[in-house]
Formats: structure tokens, C-alpha cells, sequence
């Protein structure tokens, strides 16, 4: 077998996307610092691009770019937004051979009437019909984006309608898929989340004004109080009569992704009911009944590997050890970058407490395996660092399906899990051990989680129907990479 699959770029996943919105209510708070700290909140999600709009007497004015929020959104460029009654903001991952700056958020359209801000998370499955019937009917796309179109749907829908709220809610009959949304309307800040509740998205006030969010992280960040979680189906809307709510029409099974648990997510956000920091402790927790082992010390790899295995240490009384240093100037790179740079990158973002780990017997906690560099290259840093053993344990079962839903997980015949046994991935990593959490366990570390759990990259009973088109059309490799 070809050692592409170890050679890639980094294995890690990447969601698409960080969105946030504010809405200023007569106070006096600069809403354009505000919106910056929150994408700072969310960097995690997106480090591609960054952007902020300002709605401010029904005009919009923003500032976007490729880059990470420090240096696109920087006190300079900043200066020509004004302090308007809202502003929403985004960060964007994607993770094609090239970036689209026309497909940097948040998309601004100008229609009959008004203009329209909106920034999008997720993937819209039935993207390539819905461009299709929209480029029969004259429209001219700028971009692969799917905001893109969802602002063209919602354009086509207001003609049709008496409200952008009603707009917005025949809208989403028709789209398929993944998406939260953040809109900026005139005069209306607006949130949306998708009948299944794919993607996180919640509501928190900051004195009177009110934010809508992909984390509450970045609303607490704010010194903000988390109210709720913006429900599967619903739209919100915020404006200067208050606060008001409007349930989609078309039901779904409800399914929010069990990745943003295991890695997505910031530890100090809760989803759905869900503290993601307990819900990593009760993985590291079960990893340990499931294959319990005695070792020296147990470590995880920064950073979402932490919780676990401090959950695994509290489980099995091993001494819970910090065998990693993180730069933390190197975030969760993308494949962008090509394999060279992505090597030496790989290379340079962790490094080994000797001391700690020099012959010890370790158990080494990460979250997930995709392709297996990233545990090759961890394996190899332990045993150089004079390790005895190396136990790897992993807070999530095997990945074995693609995702159709907006995270970045490659083809089936690219992950390692679909090519070798466990065994055989062992051997290639060079670990003593290798245990994986089971699906049954992972579920049981978001229990008492409002919505249900999609879990169809580990088990491939999705949750939503797949169009066949994905397979084939033109825009299949666009659908969930932008």
C-alpha cells in the first residue's frame, strides 16, 4: 500500500466554520471590538479567513480577508467600520488547494431590498441542484460558496413574501443538509439553524444586546450570559422591538454531530446540555474500562486529547503526566499549506518533556485517528524522547465513512481505518497498544444531550439523505469544503 496515506498532510479534521452576530441595543459598547474577541473565541473553528460586517442606517460596511483573525482583523483595519447596531462576524476553514477570496465571509448581497449580510457554517447537500435551477433562471455566481446561494434563495424567496423572516423560513425548505446561519438585515440580526440541528448555534446577552453564536465560549469570553441553544428548525430574530423566534415548518430527525464533543468544539462550551469539558473526562474515563492497562503515566496531545486523559487518569489511578509543549502560535493547520510545509509544520508544533517521559511506560491519549501521520509522528517523538512503552489510546472509534455534512473528513479509500486492520495500524504507527473508545461509549459521553447524535462517519447511518448527485456532479468537491 501506497504510504500516501502517512505522508498527507496533517489528518486532523477541520470544521468549516465560526459564526457570531450582535445586535446592539441602545447601548454603549463597541460592537466591532466586541465581534473581533468573539472570532478570537472561535478561532478553533476556521483559520482560513476572517471577517466582520457592520450594519449601520441600513448600509453595510465590512472588512475580510484570508488570514487568521490577529491579521486580517487588525486596530488599522478596523478603524473604517463604523459603531453600527449590529454586526455579525465569521472565520472560515476550507480546505481545497486554493483559497476563494470571493468566497470570504460574511457574504454581502444588495437586493430590492436592502442588503443582506450572512455567515454560514456547514454544508449544504443539495447545493449543486440548487445552483443549477438558480443559473437556469439568470443568476451569476461569484464564488462556489454555499452562503452564496443560500443569499440568492433568500432573495428569491422575500419577492415572494411579505417579511425576511418568511423569506428565510421557505428558504429552508428548500436546502438539505448542515447549516447554522448568521444574517444581517436591515434593521434585524437573525439566526438559523438547521432541522437537524447539525451545527451548534446559541443565544447570550451582554446587558441588553444580544449575540447569537456558534459557542457559548466566545459569548462568555465576551463577559456575555449564555441563555440557550438556538433550537433544530428555528429562526431568531432580534430587533429593536425585541426578540422573536419562528419554527421551520419541515421536520427532520434531529442530529447534532458527536465530533463537536470529542474535538470541535472549545472544552469550556456546552452544546445542546453538554459540558464538552465533562464529556472529554467521560471518554478518557471509558477508554480506560474498555482496555484497561498499567503504565507509568498517562498523557494526552494537546489540546483536545487533555481532558481525556485526565478522565483516563481519574479511571485507572495512573499518574496523569503533561509529556507535551504546544506551540501555541501553530493552530489546527489545514492541507492547504501542501505536504512540505505541512511536514515541517507537523514537526515543529509539538515537542517532548523528556524527562517525563524517559523510561516510562506511557499511555498517550488523542482524539481521533484519520490517516495516521499525526500518531505516526507522535509515536516517533515519545520513542526518541526514551519512552519504554507506548500505549495509544483514542477518545473516538474508528473513522470508517466520509462526512456530507460540513466537516473536512477525506474519502472513504483515504482513511486508514477503511485500508488496515487495527492491528496492522498499530505495527505502521509503531505503538506497543492501540485501543480505540467504542461507538456505544462515545455515545455515552454526551448523554443528556438535547437533540439526538449523528454519528455516520464512524458508523455510516447518517442521519440526512445524501443526494446520489454528490457523487458525481461537478460541485461534488465543493459541497462540504467551502
Amino acid at each position: 500500500m501506497k504510504d500516501y496515506l502517512i505522508e498527507r498532510s496533517f489528518d486532523k479534521l477541520h470544521e468549516e466554520c465560526g459564526v457570531f452576530g450582535v445586535f446592539r441595543n441602545n447601548e454603549d459598547i463597541d460592537i466591532v471590538s466586541l465581534t473581533r474577541d468573539a472570532l478570537y473565541g472561535l478561532q478553533h473553528r476556521g483559520q482560513e479567513s476572517a471577517g466582520i460586517t457592520v450594519v449601520h442606517d441600513e448600509e453595510t460596511y465590512s472588512v475580510k480577508d484570508l488570514g487568521i483573525v490577529a491579521s486580517v482583523l487588525t486596530d488599522k483595519a478596523l478603524e473604517k467600520l463604523p459603531n453600527g447596531s449590529m454586526a455579525v462576524g465569521h472565520v472560515r476553514y476550507k480546505s481545497d488547494d486554493f483559497l476563494e477570496r470571493a468566497a470570504t465571509q460574511p457574504l454581502v448581497m444588495r437586493y430590492s431590498y436592502g442588503s443582506l449580510a450572512l455567515a454560514h457554517n456547514g454544508a449544504v447537500t443539495n447545493f449543486a441542484e440548487i445552483r443549477d435551477e438558480l443559473e437556469h433562471g439568470g443568476a451569476i455566481f461569484q464564488s462556489n460558496s454555499n452562503a452564496e446561494v443560500i443569499g440568492y434563495l433568500i432573495a428569491t424567496k422575500r419577492i415572494e413574501t411579505d417579511t425576511i423572516e418568511q423569506a428565510v423560513l421557505k428558504t429552508m425548505e428548500s436546502l438539505k443538509g448542515a447549516y447554522s446561519l448568521v444574517i444581517g438585515a436591515p434593521n434585524k440580526l437573525i439566526g438559523v439553524r438547521d432541522p437537524h440541528g447539525f451545527k451548534p448555534l446559541c443565544i447570550g446577552k451582554l446587558g441588553n444586546s444580544i449575540m447569537i453564536s456558534s459557542e457559548s465560549c466566545a459569548i462568555e469570553s465576551l463577559g456575555g450570559e449564555f441563555i440557550r441553544d438556538v433550537e433544530p428548525g428555528e429562526v431568531v430574530v432580534v430587533d429593536d422591538e425585541g426578540f422573536h423566534s419562528y419554527i421551520c415548518d419541515k421536520k427532520e430527525a434531529t442530529s447534532i454531530c458527536l465530533f463537536e464533543y470529542v474535538y470541535f468544539a472549545r472544552p469550556d462550551s456546552v452544546i445542546n446540555g453538554v459540558s464538552v469539558n465533562t464529556s472529554r473526562r467521560i471518554a478518557g474515563r471509558l477508554l480506560y474500562e474498555e482496555n484497561p492497562i498499567k503504565a507509568d503515566i498517562v498523557c494526552g496531545v494537546p489540546d483536545s486529547g487533555l481532558d481525556a486523559a485526565q478522565g483516563f487518569s481519574e479511571a485507572s489511578g495512573i499518574t496523569y503526566a503533561t509529556a507535551f509543549i504546544k506551540n501555541k502560535y501553530i493552530g489546527r493547520t489545514s492541507a492547504v499549506a501542501g505536504i512540505e510545509k505541512s511536514t515541517k509544520l507537523l514537526k515543529t508544533r509539538l515537542n517532548v518533556l523528556k524527562n517525563i517521559v524517559k523510561d516510562k511506560s506511557v499511555v498517550i491519549i488523542d482524539d481521533s485517528i484519520v490517516r495516521g501521520n499525526t500518531a505516526t509522528h507522535i509515536v516517533s517523538l515519545l520513542r526518541n524522547a526514551g519512552a519504554k512503552e507506548i500505549h495509544m489510546r483514542i477518545s473516538s472509534p474508528e473513522f470508517l465513512y466520509p462526512c456530507y455534512f460540513g466537516i473536512d473528513l477525506p474519502k472513504k479509500e483515504e482513511l486508514i481505518s477503511n485500508i488496515f486492520t487495527k492491528e496492522e495500524i498499530r505495527k505502521r504507527i509503531g505503538a506497543d497498544s492501540l485501543e480505540f473508545l467504542s461507538l456505544d461509549g462515545l455515545k455515552k459521553t454526551a448523554e443528556g444531550c438535547t437533540i439526538g447524535l449523528c454519528d455516520g462517519c464512524f458508523s455510516g447511518k447518517y442521519c440526512a439523505d445524501i443526494p446520489k448527485t454528490i457523487f458525481e456532479d461537478k460541485f461534488a468537491n465543493k459541497i462540504h469544503k467551502i
